[in-house]
């Protein structure tokens, strides 16, 4: 049976090798763009099954529009200013952080009527207890054993660390889904902002370099890549194992 996928990662793809992959340039999560563009979802549908028809042979194609009506970095600023904490350590400044965002995050979930946190196998009001248990581990640098927690998670480590890490990252947006403002951020300026000086960027950095101390571990290579975002990793990619993005060779 012939086959076309969307990657919303390419350095993931090209390491699979499936037959036909359309590669986006969207924010994870939204793999056809943006949600209130139906028009453009079917465009990138119709792209992605084209291939079955072209490629004969392992093929990734790059599709070449952005998501429209997102505000990218130059557009778009946190309207919400987190502020200085008084905590002296990541887990604390993170638990500050999400204090001061929980009530953003409730509206939005009041209008939307649902939430999409919950990946790593906790309850939709237990954003406390899970950004503990990604503090404690950017603090402890231990990428083996799961949190102490009463939640049940999902997964084992280190796999868990990027669902803590999505958890805590929905809940951010969430938060920002619910402030003022026109045009909703695009994934570039949510990423400048998260890696730009919140706690939660200081924990994600923390971490991948814990990663990044286990070598060439396939697996932590795979984590560190999926919490960090193209150009935030040392100014790079946080896949490629020491390597900077300027210095990968050019894809054909």
């Amino acid at each position: 049976m012939a086959t076309a996928s969307i990657s919303l990662i390419r350095e993931q793809t090209e390491r699979l090798r499936p037959p036909r992959a359309l590669w986006v340039p969207f924010a994870l999560g939204r793999p056809l763009g943006s949600s209130e563009d139906p028009a453009f979802q079917t465009d990138v549908i119709r792209a992605a099954l084209a291939m079955l028809s072209t490629s004969t042979e392992p093929t990734i194609e790059d599709y070449p529009l952005e998501a429209p009506d997102e505000a990218g970095p130059e557009q778009w600023a946190c309207p919400l200013n987190l502020g200085p904490s008084e905590q002296d350590t990541l887990t604390g400044r993170l638990l500050a952080e999400v204090a001061r965002l929980r009530p953003w995050s409730v509206e939005t979930r009041r209008a939307r009527g649902r939430t999409l946190f919950g990946v790593s196998g906790a309850g939709p009001d237990q954003v406390d207890e899970v950004a503990r248990a990604l503090g404690e581990i950017a603090e402890s640098g231990n990428m083996t054993t799961p949190p102490e927690s009463e939640i049940e998670w999902a997964f084992g480590m280190p796999l868990l660390i990027r669902h803590l890490a999505d958890d805590v990252r929905t809940f951010y947006h969430e938060a920002i889904a619910a402030q003022p403002g026109s045009g909703a951020p695009n994934h570039a300026a949510l990423s400048a902002w998260i890696f730009g000086g919140t706690a939660f960027g200081d924990v994600l950095t923390a971490i991948a370099e814990h990663l990044s101390s286990m070598g060439d571990d396939p697996q932590a290579l795979l984590v560190r890549g999926l919490l960090i975002p193209e150009g935030h990793f040392h100014g790079g990619s946080a896949f490629a194992p020491g390597r900077p993005r300027q210095d990968v060779q050019a894809r054909p």
